[in-house]
């Protein structure tokens, strides 16, 4: 990549630590010229989360990629959101199976973020039990509908499936939307083709798209262009709308307060001031 992209690139990697390997990876990365890469304090690093970023700078101090942080100054802050940690599991926000190894999830193939996604989907429904067999699952229904990539949103829609096949006790008894969608072609052409009973139990006689998915949609961009007519500097004004309508217009009318500074209560949004 540094080869054919600008000298001053930096490549930077975001792994987690689900099945224990992250540190290696990480590390591996390092040594293979990555300039960045995500750690997490050990109070909630580790499990689905980031590789712990104590353990990094002393496994890199005094070689040729030592960070320059001093370990001791990290202790504080780590025994900070030590406590943090444990209100959160305390109130419930906070699954303690999410900052577990697991190297199961070697065999089943399930990044860290879905895996907590699908931990507090069962959660949520009194179904934690269920977890081992819904992850033996995700690879059954990941093989069904044609080896999606899991990352969002094909992660999301495999994994919730799985769900529903595990919670319902019959395979596509239930399906949501979107992993009909999925079948139908509406995400893409799938990396193989999907088993031909599921797409037909799923789909029924509805069409399945075989073109690119965005050509039957109708062009929206001057359609959005003129409803921010009154905020738009710029082609990605545009974009971002499309994206995040509310919370772009409360941007827009913030960036417009501020440039022709008028009263910053203008700038307040529902989720707070923006920063200046």
């Amino acid at each position: 990549m540094k080869e054919v992209l600008k000298p001053e690139t930096k490549i930077h990697l975001h792994t987690h630590n689900t099945t224990g390997t992250g540190d290696m990876v990480n590390l591996k990365a390092i040594e293979a010229g990555c300039d960045i890469v995500d750690t997490a304090l050990s109070a909630l690093g580790n499990g689905t989360a980031n590789p712990a970023t104590e353990a990094f700078v002393a496994t890199l101090a005094g070689t040729e990629y030592d960070t320059g942080i001093d370990l001791e100054k990290l202790v504080p802050i780590t025994n900070h959101f030590k406590g943090v940690a444990t209100e959160l599991e305390k109130n419930g926000s906070l699954n303690p199976n999410v900052r577990k190894v697991d190297v199961n999830t070697l065999i089943y193939q399930v990044p860290g973020g879905m895996l907590s996604n699908l931990m507090n989907q069962l959660k949520q429904q009194g179904k934690l039990d269920k977890l081992e067999e819904v992850l033996a699952e995700v690879p059954n229904v990941r093989k069904d509908c044609g080896y999606p990539p899991l990352v969002t949103p094909s992660s999301q829609i495999v994994g919730t499936q799985a769900v529903l096949n595990v919670i319902s006790g019959e395979r596509y008894k239930m399906v949501t939307k979107e992993f009909k969608a999925l079948l139908k072609g509406e995400y893409g052409k799938l990396p193989a083709e999907p088993d031909a009973d599921v797409v037909k139990k799923v789909v029924g006689d509805d069409k399945i798209i075989t073109c690119r998915p965005a050509d039957l949609i109708e062009p929206e961009y001057e359609k959005y262009k003129a409803e921010i007519a009154e905020y738009y500097t710029k082609e990605e004004d545009v974009l971002s709308y499309a994206l995040f309508n509310e919370v772009a217009i409360n941007y827009f009318k913030w960036r417009l307060a501020n440039k022709k500074a008028v009263d910053k209560d203008l700038a307040t949004s529902k989720d707070g001031v923006y920063p200046v």
